[in-house]
């Protein structure tokens, strides 16, 4: 008799089969015993094998990388300075060579050209001396081989090892010196063509007599509207013409309210005997 689920769909029948095989082998496979084998932990002596030899690695300034992977454990004073001075003034350097430029700013911002012992022209004969012929930088093993051969300039009374150590406390810590910015020299064609008084035409009325800018009625024609024409000189003194001044408020003329010349507010004059005068 056929298989109704398989005449029904075939894929599902073959999904059926595939569960059913599975079944087999997982019960075949369940009796046997899986053995796990349990990780042993470090011994002592291997934690101290490794200790000691990461140690010695970093001592020698070598990483656990392998033979060739060199990282620099501590950047000493010196060698700071010396990047400083590299990268000064140059966006693309990296600080791993140095130009003759940026030796001799290094060697006069430090005090090494004192101008009697060592000069500008001993720093430039020693860099070309130490430098390879191929090249036109210095690298930090000739840099310090560049400053012994000037510290045996520098302080003849002292021996080889004095002397350089002496150039190198001088130069440890430091940086380049930033001066100010340049200043612009007043020139006499610059002070000519500033000159607001010596403008002419269109150009000397946008400046009034101290030099400064009227904005903008220097640039454009302003249109006067008060009325009066252009020759006019007497702008605002008709009004101080016609008007009369006034007295304080509620007094009215002199002699108002009385007749003759009594003070103010008295009544007519009484009449007095032949002759007599008024009162």
């Amino acid at each position: 008799m056929a298989d109704p689920i398989k005449l029904a769909d075939p894929k599902l029948a073959e999904l059926r089969d595939s569960m059913a095989d599975f079944t087999v082998q997982t019960a075949k496979h369940s009796n046997s015993p899986i053995s796990f084998t349990p990780l042993r932990p470090p011994s002592e002596q291997q934690s101290k094998d490794r200790a000691s030899k990461r140690l010695s690695s970093e001592s020698n300034g070598t990483s656990e990388g392998g033979a060739g992977s060199r990282t620099p454990v501590e950047i000493t004073a010196l060698e700071e300075s010396f990047r400083r001075f590299a990268i000064h003034g140059d966006t693309r350097a990296t600080g791993k060579d140095m130009h003759g430029k940026n030796w001799s700013k290094l060697c006069k911002d430090c005090g090494v050209i004192d101008g009697k012992t060592v000069t500008l022209t001993d720093v430039d004969i020693v860099f070309t001396k130490v430098k390879k012929k191929s090249c036109r930088t210095i690298t930090f093993d000739e840099f310090k081989a560049a400053v012994g051969e000037l510290a045996s300039k520098r302080f003849k009374e002292k021996t080889g090892e004095e002397a350089e150590g002496e150039v190198f406390r001088m130069i440890e810590g430091k940086k380049p010196v930033i001066k100010g910015v340049t200043r612009a020299v007043a020139s006499p064609t610059v002070s000519r063509l500033t000159d607001t008084t010596k403008f002419t035409g269109s150009h000397k009325e946008r400046f009034d007599e101290s030099g400064r800018g009227k904005g903008k009625a220097g640039r454009v024609d302003m249109v006067d509207t008060s009325g009066y024409v252009a020759g006019y000189k007497h702008l605002g003194s008709y009004e101080k013409k016609v008007t009369k001044p006034t007295g304080p408020p509620g007094a009215g003329p002199p002699g108002a309210g009385h007749s003759g010349g009594g003070p103010p507010g008295a009544g007519p004059p009484r009449a007095g005997p032949p002759g007599a005068k008024p009162v």
